[in-house]
């Protein structure tokens, strides 16, 4: 069986007989629909390489669900996977991109010895948190290529010590320069102003005509290369792209390797966002670490109660006080704040 990936040659990947014809027209549409929505009862690494098979092959429909199928599979089917010593390295890969920020999931894929040179410097590139970390300390990945290390150390996520730890030497301060002579007061203000109003000018027009371009882009694509632009794209793409409605082009987008902390946190804060998007919020350890995305998650009508009610443990006083007197939020949670409050005061 092959796989064929964009601007590659064709994977040849092998699989059982009985797990072939599900992708075969013998299995028919249906059945390759269900097997994609991963409907079908088969083991974790079976249904990550059908999975794999659909999405690099042409059929826009089994492509679109296998790759939505992927970011929402439970990290125990992917161990399961990712348990086989022959697992070739291009599903390590498939897997990997589509799931590095969870680190439990890339413990195993480090581990494995199938895995790439090219996986390996897409995570020390987009990679951050316990998953950067666990990288950085793998030595016979290390060992592979001398560009993994300087890969990980021009990681913007890298701290001082990893880097330190790879070879890298903080560079000497550079020395003040001369202050320049002060210009005549008259002229300078004049070309000042002028050139600083003449820059906002021109900046905010560049701005809007290429928000305007892309917002027309946008209504030519087809889900598929919306979920890819999601999933490559700048602030812009992923601002105008987590508002649509199709879970699979949003989701799509707090996968994106360049999304921050902010951007997220944007997300969690927007009583609109769906369950999926605060699903997959809630699984990422490295975001629901930082205290406004606990507060955001709190108040969020789409937050598991029992979850909001943990995390409002983390919350301050100040907070608390403020949930108490809310009318944003349900009465479970003002409650609550109102007992944490009286359970304070004893």
């Amino acid at each position: 069986m092959t796989g064929k990936k964009k601007n590659t040659s064709t994977v040849q990947i092998v699989i059982p007989a009985e797990v072939a014809k599900i992708m075969s027209k013998w299995g028919g549409h249906n059945v390759r629909l269900a097997a994609a929505r991963g409907a079908l009862p088969m083991s974790g690494h079976h249904l990550v390489t059908v999975l794999f098979v659909f999405y690099n092959g042409e059929n826009k429909e089994l492509k679109e669900e296998s790759l939505s199928t992927l970011q929402m599979l439970p990290a125990q089917i992917l161990l399961g996977a990712l348990s086989q010593p022959e697992l070739h390295p291009a599903i390590i890969d498939f897997i990997v991109r589509l799931r590095y920020q969870d680190s439990v999931v890339m413990q195993a894929a480090l581990a494995h010895r199938m895995i790439g040179i090219k996986t390996l410097l897409f995570l020390a590139e987009n990679s951050s948190g316990d998953v950067l970390d666990m990288l950085a300390h793998n030595d016979e990945n290390l060992r592979k290529t001398d560009s993994l290390r300087t890969a990980i150390i021009n990681n913007v996520h890298a701290d001082k010590a990893t880097k330190q730890r790879l070879g890298w030497v903080e560079p000497e301060p550079e020395p003040e320069p001369e202050p320049e002579p002060e210009p005549d007061e008259e002229k300078g203000s004049v070309s000042e102003a002028d050139s600083e109003e003449d820059a906002e000018t021109n900046s905010d027009e560049d701005l809007e005509e290429e928000s305007l371009t892309k917002y027309q882009e946008l209504q030519e694509m087809s889900v598929a290369d919306k979920i890819k632009m999601a999933l490559t794209g700048d602030k812009e793409w992923r601002t105008l792209l987590i508002r649509e409605s199709n879970k699979q082009v949003n989701t799509a987008v707090l996968n994106n390797p360049r999304i921050s902390e902010g951007e997220v946190i944007a997300v969690a804060k927007n009583r609109s966002s769906s369950d999926e998007l605060i699903r997959i919020i809630l699984l990422n350890r490295d975001w629901v670490k930082l205290y406004e995305m606990k507060k955001a998650l709190v108040v969020h009508p789409r937050t598991p109660l029992q979850t909001a009610m943990r995390y409002m443990t983390f919350l301050s006083e100040k907070d608390i006080r403020e949930l108490s007197k809310s009318r944003e939020v349900g009465q479970a949670i003002v409650n609550n704040a109102r007992r944490m409050l009286i359970a304070k005061k004893r």
